[in-house]
């Protein structure tokens, strides 16, 4: 029963719900991330602190209860099919965001920031990418609904990012030798000294100069936009609407920061992972070409997502496990 209503309810001629966004939707979607950001840097994260593993557990705990309860209200509010999209679309986000937190962890220790000052950094990198995120997908829903063969081009488009990533292997990587950084020094006045949390300071000489922190915080947006490119159209894969594909990222991206103190020096254990995110990539640019033709219902989506995701990590940790012994 349950299943029916996932496909039917609400639904559009395209398979995907078609919602009526009412005056004041928006405004609580915006309130209610605005509220989770002030508690989180105001109360739980004024002082600056090393995060440790207990910490990270709670917190991410927190964030994807938080997360799913969201979903429980998109499906009071506009159904069961909406429901479906918005944890299909949470799902993928989450999925693809973790290889974003290894990145991070890649760029925190060339820079050398203390773990104490990380969250700062990641608190505003969170806060940038929301903003960022809220325009691609209203770009690309645009795209979708007035050009409807764009389907076909975000489809080949992840297909095409899933076979490179199952055939690409970490290589080294030096942040300082990247081109932002280039563009970033010549026109930053800069220091290599860091003065606490702050991403601004004062040198000897009196003049405003950008600590690492900066830095390191305009390579975290510009990690983001290069993993936005490949998330955001597997989003919109599975919904149409604005509103659910900003909520299902927004509630993914808040919980990165604990998942990243979580997982940061765990990238050894997860050795299939990005085999199963390359996999995920690609059934979804399948999903969507497809879909100029014939939508596949929520149900069956998250089924195949979910299956992936499982068992790429317990064969991680199986590997790991039998290496062991």
């Amino acid at each position: 029963m349950l299943a029916s209503q996932l496909v039917s309810a609400g639904s559009s001629s395209s398979g995907k719900v078609d919602l009526t966004i009412e005056g004041w939707h928006w405004p609580v979607l915006i309130g209610v991330l605005g509220v989770l950001l002030l508690v989180d840097i105001l109360v739980i994260h004024r002082e600056a602190h090393e995060v440790h593993t207990r910490e990270a557990a709670i917190e991410s705990a927190v964030w994807i209860s938080i997360g799913l309860l969201f979903g429980l209200v998109i499906l009071w509010e506009f159904g069961a099919a909406a429901g479906g999209e918005y944890y299909g679309g949470y799902l993928i986000e989450k999925s693809l965001s973790v290889d974003n937190v290894f990145v991070w962890a890649v760029l925190f220790s060339h820079f050398q920031v203390p773990k104490q000052y990380q969250h700062r950094v990641l608190f505003w990198g969170i806060f940038g990418a929301l903003a960022m995120r809220l325009g691609f997908i209203f770009a690309g829903v645009a795209l979708i609904n007035n050009f409807k063969f764009t389907l076909i081009l975000f489809g080949l488009f992840l297909l095409y990012s899933g076979i490179k990533l199952l055939q690409t292997h970490d290589e080294g990587f030096d942040p300082a030798k990247s081109k932002a950084m280039k563009v970033f020094h010549r026109f930053v006045p800069s220091t290599d000294k860091l003065d606490g949390q702050k991403l601004w300071t004062v040198n000897e000489l009196g003049k405003h100069v950008a600590t690492p922190l900066l830095a390191v915080l305009v390579l975290v947006e510009i990690t983001d936009v290069i993993f936005a490119v490949d998330s955001v159209p597997a989003v919109l894969a599975v919904t149409n609407e604005q509103y659910i594909a900003f909520a299902s990222n927004a509630f993914a991206i808040l919980g990165l920061r604990a998942l990243y103190f979580l997982l940061a020096d765990m990238r050894d254990r997860f050795k299939y992972l990005q085999t199963g995110l390359g996999v995920i990539l690609a059934f979804v640019g399948i999903k969507m070409t497809l879909s100029y033709w014939w939508h596949m219902p929520i149900v069956a989506s998250l089924s195949v997502i979910t299956m992936i995701l499982v068992v790429s990590i317990f064969a991680s940790i199986r590997s790991g496990s039998d290496a062991q012994h």
